[in-house]
């Protein structure tokens, strides 16, 4: 069994609002299938951190989720800026079950246990809020890390963001106070396209190795995760 990475696809199977239009996006779709099904493996699992589906409501995202399943694999969502159809936890795992989407799962508020690892993560949110309402949304999604963070037990937590911690010169300075707080070594995280996948952080700092994974900095190919 194998650990994979991805964010971003930006699937619009059902709507009209597909990412070909942008440099680098053409045939996106097939380049995700292809290079998914040249790795994954049925009993591998695939984290897929943010931005899934255009779809403006749950309902909407039936045809994208459907292409999702049909992949190999297991597949843990967390929810990023544009997944507007997010909705509460109980009407997601209801509309799973009653599409037959079992492959499917959401990581919110909690962790996936794995044999060497457990998947911990949350959206996060910009690192310069300084907004009220920001304040609040950062507050918030610092104590659903926390809450992932702590459903990990003692293995070791690997952690799965949409929003960049890390920028050069800038950071969230909250999401990273709980990261070394509880000891987190890797960090994955996604939202950057085009041109700011060139000034990503790649690499260790201050003992966390941080990698971008959106699907285009990706060339469209989940990534290995090593355990």
């Amino acid at each position: 069994m194998a650990i994979f990475a991805i964010g971003d696809l930006h699937l619009s199977l059902g709507g009209e609002k597909p990412m070909d239009v942008f440099p680098g996006w053409k045939d996106y779709v097939p380049r995700i299938e292809a290079g998914w099904r040249a790795r994954v493996g049925e009993e591998d699992t695939v984290v897929l951190a943010g931005d899934t589906s255009w779809a403006m409501r749950l309902e909407d995202c039936r045809q994208d989720f459907a292409f999702l399943h049909a992949l190999p694999g297991r597949k843990v969502l967390l929810k990023g800026n544009h997944d507007y159809w997010w909705t509460t936890m109980r009407k997601m795992e209801r509309f799973l079950q009653a599409e037959g989407f079992d492959s499917l799962s959401f990581l919110h508020n909690s962790c996936v246990q794995l044999p060497g690892a457990a998947l911990c993560g949350t959206r996060g949110w910009m690192f310069d809020c300084t907004q009220p309402h920001d304040e609040k949304v950062m507050a918030r999604e610092c104590g659903r890390l926390r809450a992932s963070l702590d459903a990990a037990g003692e293995g070791e937590k690997i952690v799965f963001l949409h929003y960049p911690p890390v920028y050069p010169g800038a950071n969230a300075a909250q999401i990273l106070d709980i990261l070394h707080e509880y000891g987190v070594r890797r960090c994955y995280y996604g939202h950057l396209h085009g041109a700011s996948i060139r000034s990503a952080v790649n690499g260790e700092v201050d003992g966390v190795a941080y990698r971008l994974i959106s699907a285009d900095a990706l060339d469209f190919c989940p990534l290995p995760i090593e355990v």
